[in-house]
């Protein structure tokens, strides 16, 4: 019998010891949790436990910051990320001062700094994160030196390689030029060897239909003619393309239109023989061109021949000069961008307005005023 209890004992000893490992399981699967649903860091080999939360300025959590704990001098530490509700928490970390420094994309860094002593539950306050300084770099550009970028831009522009065409602009919104650049551009256009040989080529015609008889024939009749045609081009271009529009604040170039029909484009020339753009962007009579061709031809009765000075003519060459001037615009809007190299890569987008005093329209005007003749 004895022998018969033992059997049992150790048969129940051992159903007890294979069972205890599942009781142990299953005693671990129901026993109650305390589920912490934030990122922990857990590579400390202390006792107690950090947790906090870290919100933006309003106090709503910050997901996804990175929270970084020091102990004490060092510098490596542990690290935690924050959940949807900014929440974090470290467990088993050492006791002593400790420095959290957090930081977030778009937020300004920030730290905190404590102490934590040996199995303590520290609740770290709140935590709020400033937004970052955002440091925008404005760099602000002279108008003038705009202006003097785009004049470089336009005294490359040569048709048909050699001409110049320096009193247009392709850009729709060029910026109005300073006095200073005004008499620049009159005075390198005056300069141009082009101007020298138009000027050439018209005391060349005068002399053959002998105008201006009172110059004479021969070297030296020429070279009268020569003086006098050069000068009516650059008091022309001096007191019309400088000296007025610096005063009355227009702007002496023409505004290459290139959009809209045909019949648009014409008539947009044709009417910038007469208004212009005035250096406020806005439109108005073009007193600039209009009255430079009337002190050009006033001016020209000093030296010409008495018996070709003549009042009447003064106004009639502005008005031939108004004609010259809307046919060299229609030249430019329709035939001479095609014959111009080297022009800006802006392409019109829209129309702006102004004069013309290129050397196209200075050929019309040179062609017009022949018919100044005395004899």
């Amino acid at each position: 019998m004895k022998s018969v209890n033992r059997t049992l004992t150790l048969w129940m000893m051992g159903l007890l010891a294979l069972s205890a490992p599942a009781r142990a399981g299953q005693d671990a699967v129901s026993a109650p949790q305390n589920s912490v649903p934030v990122s922990q860091a857990t590579t400390g080999e202390g006792d107690a436990t950090i947790s906090g939360r870290v919100v933006d300025p309003t106090g709503v959590g910050v997901a996804g910051a990175t929270v970084k704990l020091s102990i004490g001098n060092q510098e490596a530490g542990q690290q935690a990320v924050t959940d949807s509700d900014g929440r974090f928490a470290f467990a088993h970390a050492e006791a002593g001062p400790i420095r959290l420094t957090i930081t977030s994309a778009g937020f300004a860094q920030q730290e905190f700094s404590g102490s934590v002593e040996s199995r303590q539950s520290l609740e770290i306050p709140p935590i709020t994160l400033a937004l970052a300084t955002v440091n925008t770099e404005v760099r602000v550009v002279p108008p003038q030196v705009i202006a003097e970028a785009q004049i470089k831009e336009q005294e490359k522009q040569k048709a048909l390689g050699f001409i110049p065409n320096f009193y247009v602009s392709y850009v729709p919104d060029a910026v109005p030029l300073a006095p200073k650049q005004k008499f620049e551009l009159a005075w390198k256009t005056m300069v141009d060897p082009v101007t020298f040989g138009i000027t050439g080529a018209v005391a060349g015609i005068q002399q053959a239909q002998n105008d201006f008889s009172g110059y004479g024939q021969g070297a030296d009749g020429y070279a009268k003619r020569y003086g006098a045609a050069y000068a009516d081009a650059a008091i022309g271009t001096m007191i019309g393309g400088a000296i007025l529009p610096s005063l009355f604040k227009q702007d002496p170039r023409y505004f290459y239109k290139g959009t809209g029909s045909k019949k648009s484009r014409l008539m947009y020339a044709i009417a910038n023989s007469v208004i212009c753009k005035g250096d406020n962007g806005h439109w108005q009579v073009n007193y600039s061109g209009i009255l430079g061709g009337l002190a050009a031809g006033g001016i020209s009765n000093l030296y010409y021949p008495a018996k070709d000075r003549d009042a009447g003519l003064v106004f009639q060459n502005a008005l031939i000069g108004i004609g010259a001037t809307a046919a060299a615009n229609v030249l430019q809007e329709f035939v001479v961008r095609k014959l111009t190299p080297n022009l800006p890569t802006h392409d019109p987008a829209s129309g702006g307005a102004s004069k013309t005093h290129s050397l196209v329209g200075r050929a019309f005007s040179s062609l017009g005023s022949l018919v100044r003749e005395g004899d």
